[in-house]
């Protein structure tokens, strides 16, 4: 969306314009990916985008690259009661440094729902995010902050470890995640213990979580680095070898075939050379989510991570989709808090809250 300039011309202002952590994940596929249509608010100029599979598109109500719509226009804004995005946006604006036009912005914002509403309505205007081919409708995956069961130390020989960020040698290296499970390369940089590995491999996906540690207390553990080696999708192994059908493959499918196939789990998941390290974080609230790439506590169902080069970061946008469990229509204003990967289309990775076992929108890669 772009705001509108009290005083003076909006379309001289300049131009700006992507958040539990990091991402949008272009190709992503399994059963919490939706069509949705966008809209960026971009304080102070205009932006651009958003992830699904058996969605329709939802039409928007202006297509055509650079149109503006108010946001009244948008699909379902009268149902949108902003909850939590008023929270969302005070961690923002009491960022040191807040991202793109929010420091003007921020001075005037309301604190309360109605009088954001209308704040918003007069302050912004939408402007439609298409794809590199004009398309309307791109897609969006949920994240949620997974609760996994682990120790400090080590307690079973069937436990598998989550790794700190070794020192700077040991990453250029880029060590393979085979590398790294079938060697010794990171001993002695052990920050927790998983009880599951197939959990524990999921934990690198989502990229932060929160282990429940034998005497009942959470540790709380988010993104430190990677390897430096690019993502592969165990689901698209797994459809490769004929294991799963393609439209089959979603997280939970993903997990009961690993399960069920412990001699050959460790190699599939090996076949994503990626790999993760983490660092113990401070505790939180129920509602607060891990930090984004801005520093803020990511907020459930306010935050989103869209690709860095089509959104600037702490841009405004407006989803509307379907939503993955009954296929109702779902819109809402969310922040862009975190960064994603690079994706020719609109593609977004929305955060559904913390402390889940089950995602809101479960995770398919």
């Amino acid at each position: 969306m772009c705001a509108r300039s009290e005083g003076r011309d909006s379309s001289a202002a300049p131009r700006v314009r992507r958040g539990c952590p990091r991402e949008v994940r272009a190709g992503a596929r399994g059963a919490a990916l939706a069509a949705v249509a966008a809209a960026a608010l971009v304080a102070g100029g205009c932006g651009a985008p958003s992830p699904g599979p058996s969605c329709a598109p939802i039409a928007s109500a202006a297509t055509k690259a650079g149109a503006t719509l108010a946001p009244t226009a948008l699909p379902g804004w009268a149902a949108d009661d902003l909850d939590g995005l008023a929270a969302a946006l005070a961690r923002q604006c009491a960022l040191a440094a807040a991202a793109s036009a929010w420091p003007a912005l921020c001075r005037d914002r309301p604190a309360t729902g109605p009088a954001l509403k209308a704040w918003i309505e007069r302050r912004m205007l939408a402007e439609p995010l298409v794809a590199d081919d004009g398309r309307p409708a791109g897609l969006i995956t949920g994240y949620h902050e997974p609760e996994l069961a682990g120790s400090r130390v080590r307690t079973s020989p069937a436990q598998v470890p989550l790794y700190r960020r070794p020192p700077d040698v040991i990453v250029s290296m880029r060590p393979a995640r085979s590398a790294i499970e079938q060697g010794t390369l990171l001993a002695g940089h052990e920050l927790a213990w998983v009880d599951d590995p197939v959990e524990a491999f999921f934990l690198q996906v989502q990229e932060s979580g929160r282990l429940r540690l034998r005497d009942g207390s959470v540790m709380r553990v988010g993104y430190a680095g990677d390897n430096g080696l690019p993502y592969h999708a165990i689901g698209r192994t797994l459809v490769d070898r004929g294991a799963l059908s393609a439209g089959q493959v979603d997280a939970p499918a993903i997990k009961d075939w690993l399960r069920a196939h412990p001699a050959d789990a460790a190699q599939v998941m090996r076949t994503n050379p990626r790999y993760v390290f983490f660092r113990e974080l401070p505790p939180a609230g129920a509602d607060e989510g891990p930090p984004g790439s801005l520093g803020v506590a990511l907020t459930p169902l306010r935050s989103v991570a869209v690709d860095p080069a089509r959104i600037a970061p702490g841009s405004l946008l407006y989803l509307a989709t379907t939503h993955p469990a009954d296929g109702g229509r779902s819109s809402a204003w969310w922040l862009r808090r975190t960064r994603g990967r690079r994706s020719a289309a609109p593609c977004a990775r929305t955060c559904s809250g913390g402390q889940a076992r089950r995602p809101h929108s479960p995770p398919g890669r």
